[in-house]
């Protein structure tokens, strides 16, 4: 057994851990699957453990496998950030920010801190992905992103919450709605007898609501489900239901008067959370630092 680790085989793991094969691998690297296979192999012969498990549809890593991978993405997101300040040192400021969101958040990204970023770090591109609460988790986890932003994360010790603001969950409807105009809120067993239109349970406000059902003991059923948060506006739009979202989702229509917003009276609603996250240990890139800081400062859905 080796007492090092030989590196430049890792990236053959790598690829094939993330393509699911080791022939998508050789693809991606322009060499045999044998070549892909034999450097894999000569690394489990150097560590003397098992990196990875076939199946007939692809590969799998062992735990020591999956060792091996946050290692790397360690030292790969390492050497990002020495980049980046090595190229601070020397005047440039360029460089890539990755961020993994929840589509809610994406106007309010974009209408400041991302403008005030290309406005003072023109050099610096951004690489923006929308995706449900599981997956920006694992995207920062897994440093694919540097930044991620979502409402209530599990709890995870990989994950830290920079920012965390308070953003109350509200039923959206439309201006003929029967229960608009209440002066307190409203409950949220109310709602039942309306069609609703939800997340899909991998969003972070479907996963709320379900806690939700499981402490009032309800069942949400709804009449349409979605990944897409402009297909809940366009739903309660047209009148056709109700759906629950933070405010600063519908702001735009909101102060345009086409969307209406009723409080609910209950306490995991009520007390919902925009975090603002990185892995835990971290350390970002000039760029990444510069983006972190507009967003906690420039975003409405994390005052």
């Amino acid at each position: 057994m080796y007492e090092t680790v030989n590196e430049a085989r890792i990236i053959y793991l790598f690829e094939s851990i993330q393509r699911g094969t080791m022939r998508a691998a050789a693809d991606a690297l322009s060499i045999a699957p044998s070549a892909v296979s034999r450097q894999i192999a000569l690394l489990e012969q150097e560590l003397a453990i098992p990196l990875i498990e076939r199946h007939t549809r692809g590969v799998k890593p062992t735990e020591a496998g999956r060792l091996l991978l946050a290692y790397f993405r360690e030292q790969r997101a390492h050497q990002d950030d020495l980049l980046s300040q090595l190229q601070e040192l020397r005047g440039l400021r360029r460089g890539t920010v990755r961020i993994a969101l929840g589509e809610g958040f994406v106007s309010d990204l974009m209408a400041g801190p991302l403008a005030k970023l290309g406005s003072n770090y023109s050099d610096i591109s951004i690489v923006l992905d929308v995706a449900g609460t599981n997956e920006v988790m694992q995207r920062v986890c897994e440093d694919e992103a540097e930044i991620g932003l979502i409402m209530n994360p599990p709890p995870d010790t990989k994950i830290v919450s920079r920012k965390i603001s308070k953003q109350p969950i509200l039923a959206i409807v439309g201006p003929d709605f029967p229960l608009l105009g209440r002066k307190e809120p409203v409950k949220i067993t109310e709602f039942l007898d309306y069609p609703l239109a939800l997340n899909h349970p991998t969003f972070g406000m479907r996963q709320i609501l379900q806690l939700v059902e499981q402490t009032e003991k309800i069942r949400l059923t709804p009449h349409l489900t979605t990944n897409s948060f402009y297909i809940l506006r366009q739903y309660v739009k047209l009148q056709l239901g109700v759906t629950f979202l933070p405010a600063f989702v519908v702001r735009s229509e909101l102060e345009a008067g086409e969307l209406f917003a009723i409080p609910i009276e209950q306490p995991i609603l009520e007390n919902a959370e925009a975090h603002l996250i990185t892995r835990t240990g971290r350390k970002l890139s000039i760029g990444a630092n510069k983006m972190l800081q507009y967003m906690a400062s420039g975003m409405s859905s994390l005052r």
